[in-house]
Order: structure tokens, then sequence, then C-alpha cells
């Protein structure tokens, strides 16, 4: 387990002043930063950049080496932020996330050593290889920006933002999430393979030095929760709200589902669709909005029937089923 900030100590901090750089330039940095590092997956990108203005967490789903864990290194070092890095391991203990009450000889008394949650960015790496009870330890934190150890309740910094992986085909050693953690995630994505021409630009861009080594910080923490407040500020029309809502309620009138998507997947999607119209500098949200989110903000949040399931039925064809069936609005 590690707590510590990971990104370009040595490198004087670039904050934007948000004084003399609009919102749109802030976000024009921060693609060009991730850009460099993880290229041809502008889509995995925007999806990052869209829970990060909507104030939400994001989980990493996929397959070994396709770069997880970089893809956070770099939004982390992008933002003149705390980071902390934290190992999922099946000794991992809540203390190790949250931290503890420690004793003081100095004066024979308690107090608070805060753990690694204590951070802007926090990267969850693995986070099915924890114990339940250990996973459990985030739900406070994710859902209310808070911890509370031994009746004391400490704030988290402002923004809070977890990035989880997990890599789906490594089976042995790990525990599923439960729905109570995955509905805390404001979305789910992959990033796949690169292409065969993208990969061979990788392995050029890797001959002399790494591209996250090259990465400066291009907002600081003030910068990004005034983003976060504008994206609150873009417009939602009453038809928008009611056909995010029928398209949740369809989940929920599903037989073939255990567990329709909550309240939590109604309101993330809204915020989502703010973001992703704050990203493409409108003030207000469209109904291709909600509907180019709508798998990767409801589909982890649904249960499938186990018959179904066994037929090969998923949460994301639920939701690909609701988006058909509902008629867009004018």
């Amino acid at each position: 387990m590690s707590g510590n900030k990971e990104h370009c100590e040595n490198e004087p901090a670039d904050g934007v002043d948000l004084k003399k750089l609009d919102g749109q330039a802030a976000v024009v940095a921060l693609r060009r930063n991730l850009s460099s590092v993880i290229r041809g997956k502008e889509e995995s990108l925007d999806m990052l950049l869209t829970a990060l203005m909507a104030e939400g967490h994001v989980l990493i789903e996929d397959v070994p080496g396709t770069g997880k864990t970089t893809l956070a290194k770099a939004l982390a070092a992008s933002l003149d932020a705390k980071f902390s890095r934290i190992q999922f391991t099946p000794d991992l203990l809540p203390t190790d996330i949250l931290g503890g009450m420690v004793y003081r000889a100095s004066d024979g008394d308690f107090t608070f050593r805060p753990g690694p949650v204590f951070a802007h960015i926090v990267l969850a790496d693995e986070i099915n290889r924890a114990s339940p009870r250990t996973q459990s330890a985030l739900l406070e934190a994710m859902a209310e920006r808070q911890v509370s150890i031994e009746g004391v309740t400490s704030r988290l910094p402002h923004p809070f933002m977890v990035m989880a992986t997990q890599n789906p085909v490594e089976y042995n050693g790990t525990y599923p999430l439960p729905e109570a953690q995955l509905d805390r995630f404001c979305l789910r994505m992959s990033l796949g393979y690169p292409q065969q021409g993208r990969e061979v630009e990788i392995l050029q861009s890797h001959a002399t030095v790494k591209p996250l080594d090259t990465i400066h910080p291009v907002l600081n923490a003030e910068g990004l929760a005034e983003l976060q407040r504008r994206v609150r500020m873009v417009g939602v029309e009453q038809s928008v709200l009611e056909y995010i809502v029928h398209i949740v309620a369809r989940t929920r009138g599903d037989s073939r589902l255990r567990l329709g998507a909550s309240l939590r997947g109604s309101l993330d999607l809204r915020r989502c669709a703010q973001a992703r119209a704050f990203l493409d500098g409108r003030d207000h949200v469209r109904p291709d909005d909600v509907q180019a989110l709508a798998v990767a903000v409801l589909a982890h949040r649904i249960s499938v029937d186990a018959k179904a399931r066994h037929s090969g039925f998923t949460g994301t064809a639920a939701v690909q089923d609701a988006l058909r069936a509902e008629a867009v609005p004018g």
C-alpha cells in the first residue's frame, strides 16, 4: 500500500488560473495530457473527464496490461492536487485505507492519523482483491465525502474522486464488488487493447522516455472545483429529466432483472449528461448526451436474474433495450 503523492514532485506546479484561462481551455489541456499517454482512446478519455467534471467515481474494468493504472496516474499528474494510490490485497485492513487513532506518548492521549483516502484523487488499484469488509470501508467516503472513525467524523478534501481498477479475467483471489459498492461508482468504463497502428506509436513514444514522466499539472484543486460548479449550472429541460427517469424505470420493470438501476443512477446520469454538455461547450443537455452515457452509468448497477444471465443477457443489454423502447424527446 502506498499513500504517496506521485505526480512530478520535482516539477513546479502549473495550476490553471481561471481568471486567465476559461473552462474549455482547461479541458483542452487535460485532454492533451491524457492523450499523450493513452493513445487512440479518445472516447474512454472523454468518459473519464465526464466523471471528473460530474464529481463522480470511476470503475475501470479491463484485462491486464491495457493502461488502467497508467490512465489514473496520468490524470493525477495533470492535477496539482493530492494523489494517493492504494494497492488492494487480501490482507488489507479498513484502517490501512481510512486511518485510525494513534497513541501519543507525549501526553498519553490518542490522535487521529489520516489514511491515504484523505486525498483529492485516490487510485484503488485492483479493488476486487480485498475482502468485502475492506471494500466496505470506502462506502461512506465515496457517498458522503467523509470518514467516521470511533464516533469522530472527518471531512475529505474537496474535490474528491476514487478511481478503481479491476481485472475481470483474474478470478482467483478476488471478491466480487457488492451492489452497494458498485452503485457508488458514477460510471464504469474500459480501455481495451490499442489498434495495431496506435500500438506502434506507443512503442515509439516509449523508446527514450516514458510519456507519463513528461506530464505537468495543468489544473489545481480550486480550479477543478470551479469547473465542477459550472457543470451543475448546465441546463436540463423537464423533457430530458423525464427521459432519464423513464429509461431508469424500464430497468426496474424488466422481468429479466433482479435489481434495476437506483435513484443514485438517475442522479448520476443527469450530472454526467451535464458534464458531457459542458465538455462539448454547451450550456444545455440534449437527449443524445443521455443516450451516449446511459450504458456506462447504469449497466453496472443492474443485477441480472440467474436464468437470464445463463442465457447471456447482461446489464448492458438491458439498458440498450430500455433506450430502444423509450421515445426520444423532441
